[in-house]
């Protein structure tokens, strides 16, 4: 048995959940979020738990158990809170801003880069950090990667765009090596 599978789900306060056969929908105010689950899979909901259970012992259920469980789980947590990501970036004359629906980001290339925010994610920019927030766990991570990528942090000075909590191993220039 799958040890993150068979975890039990709790149903948050404020959380409406509806099961209609393979799909779970949770709903908190005007959030929603839905997961299909796959035929091998089935959920049962008593006493404000949730578990995903599997129909059968193949390999295809059993490897796809853990990850809709965590599927599930994240679904409820986004809708109750969502999920943010934060970016600092450092270096100068690096500038970022939002305007509109789309992140603009100075970070030392001949031209500024503009990247379109996905439907369902906020994006804001507080001083030198960017921070992205949605309810979908995996949308807010692959954007944040995305604006990670216009210039990840260099090893000699720190210059780029990192996560908040990552840490860059620096390493000795030239002249440290030299002496």
């Amino acid at each position: 048995m799958s040890k993150i599978g068979k975890q039990p789900i709790k149903i948050t306060e404020g959380v409406e959940i509806k099961i209609e056969g393979q799909l779970l929908t949770a709903k908190s105010g005007e959030k929603s979020a839905e997961v299909t689950l796959p035929r091998e899979l089935k959920l049962q909901m008593a006493d404000g738990i949730i578990t995903v259970e599997r129909k059968n012992e193949t390999k295809i259920a059993k490897s796809l158990h853990g990850l809709y469980n965590r599927l599930v789980a994240n679904a409820i947590e986004g809708v109750k809170d969502g999920f943010t990501k934060e970016l600092t970036f450092s270096g100068t004359g690096y500038r970022a801003a939002v305007s509109g629906n789309e992140v603009l980001l100075n970070m030392g290339y001949s031209h500024e880069i503009k990247l379109p925010i996905p439907d369902g994610l906020e994006a804001k920019v507080v001083k030198n950090s960017i921070i992205i927030s949605g309810i979908d766990k995996q949308v807010v991570g692959q954007f944040a990667a995305v604006v990670r990528s216009v210039r990840p942090p260099e090893v000699y000075k720190g210059k780029g765009i990192k996560y908040k909590d990552e840490f860059i191993k620096r390493k000795a220039g030239k002249t440290a090596a030299s002496k």
